[in-house]
């Protein structure tokens, strides 16, 4: 069994090196306590909002294409605000599986949205960090005066889209191990981390089986209506007739999910594995959208905060080891936000896989309570683009229930060896 070795003080994997890089302005951890301090300067993020999330190829948006699923999210948004779309001054969408990384996708949804053709649109593939990813070039476009204010948005079909084809690559790619790794399935991966960090099956189901009692307990309190737009749409059936639909309710919550259920399933990707279908997340479609901005250019507006962004990291791993990135990512981005483990009310860390979730806990020593509590992507789905934007929103909407000023961690892995992490505080409610 191997653990992750702890280099200057982070915890890394056995050979990755610590990764360059000052630390951005942030909070001392002496100063947790005190008063948050202000720049007009902050990246803030004004509201977030997000579609249910659908069951892939069987479920209520299976027949919805991304550029729909978009563009409710983005009208609902501004609408909330009633904020006008030609005050943006870009749009970030971040797509992993549409061609092109869904740049006429995103375009589309943005006209759909009947938004101006003057602001302009891009997209950003970070694999399973895209949505995050599409928040961090929206925050550096503001850091560096670029842009005041400006979408950050995810999305998902993969109902529509399949990841069979990596694309176009060198004849040598098998020449080189680590290459060769980047092709590797993630199930495969999975079972790596599992038999390299001793993560067994029993503690891989328990994981499981928590993340559904979460998410089923937090669907049955209306905690997620503040931040799903319920979405009109259309299902057809196998004869072709369609029949039109408001969903409103992430679909893959199984409150009725035992222990028992769950090893009675088979491996899912080797014989002898410890991966199966329960305990790996959903292929699943959804889009999901943030408002970000300037805190002086947000204050003219008369806007509200509803977090604000105090650092990231991505930081990359071996290929075949790929889910113990956010062991890597999430020091790193405390670092640089001068904040430690003990001070974080919450982590969002996606499930790909029970194994490299629960690998990733007890390698950064979190305690349970504190990671996904309204269940993950094991329960919720795991549309890839849209994910990072997703557990943005959850994050802070759940720190705005504790009604008090909090910190909040979104961490994921990356196919292809990487993680990526990133910080928010809740300022805690207005006078």
């Amino acid at each position: 069994m191997h653990r992750l070795q702890v280099l200057s003080g982070h915890l890394r994997p056995p050979g990755l090196s610590p990764g360059p890089g000052a630390a951005s302005p942030g909070i001392r951890s002496s100063e947790c306590g005190a008063a948050a301090s202000e720049s007009p300067d902050d990246v803030v993020i004004v509201h977030g909002l997000r579609t249910a999330i659908g069951k892939a190829k069987r479920g209520s948006f299976k027949d919805t294409t991304p550029d729909e699923l978009l563009s409710a999210v983005m009208k609902a948004v501004l609408s909330d605000l009633n904020l006008s779309p030609d005050k943006l001054g870009d749009i970030c969408v971040g797509n992993v599986l549409q061609p092109g990384a869904g740049a006429v996708m995103a375009r589309v949804a943005h006209f759909l949205s009947e938004f101006p053709d003057k602001v302009p649109v891009y997209t950003v593939n970070r694999q399973c960090s895209s949505g995050l990813q599409a928040l961090l070039n929206i925050a550096g476009a503001i850091r560096s005066g670029t842009v005041d204010l400006g979408l950050a948005c995810g999305v998902e079909s993969m109902s529509m889209r399949s990841m069979s084809s990596p694309g176009d690559l060198s004849s040598r790619v098998s020449d080189v191990d680590q290459a060769r790794d980047c092709l590797m399935p993630m199930g495969i991966t999975s079972e790596n981390v599992a038999e390299k960090f001793g993560i067994s099956r029993e503690k891989q189901d328990a994981f499981a089986l928590i993340s559904h009692q979460r998410a089923a307990r937090a669907q049955s309190l209306g905690l997620f209506k503040e931040e799903i737009v319920p979405v009109q749409t259309q299902v057809l059936d196998g004869s072709g007739h369609e029949t039109q639909v408001l969903v409103s309710k992430d679909e893959g919550i199984r409150p009725s999910t035992s222990l028992e259920g769950l090893s009675r399933l088979r491996p899912a990707f080797s014989p002898e594995g410890s991966t199966t279908a329960g305990n790996s997340s959903q292929v699943s479609d959804g889009a999901a959208v943030l408002l970000v901005g300037r805190r002086s250019s947000v204050q003219t507006l008369g806007l509200p905060v509803l977090g604000v962004l105090r650092s990231s990291a991505v930081v990359g791993v071996p290929p075949h080891v790929m889910g113990i990135g956010p062991a890597a990512a999430i020091p790193e981005a405390l670092r640089r936000a001068g904040l430690t483990v003990d001070d974080i009310d919450v982590f969002e860390i996606n499930e790909a896989f029970a194994s490299q979730a629960v690998c990733c806990l007890e390698e950064l020593g979190l305690p349970q309570y504190k990671v996904n509590p309204n269940g993950g992507a094991i329960a919720l789905g795991h549309p890839l683009g849209c994910t990072g934007a997703r557990q943005v929103v959850t994050l802070l909407h759940e720190l705005r229930r504790r009604n008090k000023r909090a910190f909040g961690v979104v961490s994921m892995c990356i196919g292809t060896g990487m993680g990526a992490a990133a910080v928010f505080e809740y300022p805690g409610p207005g006078p």
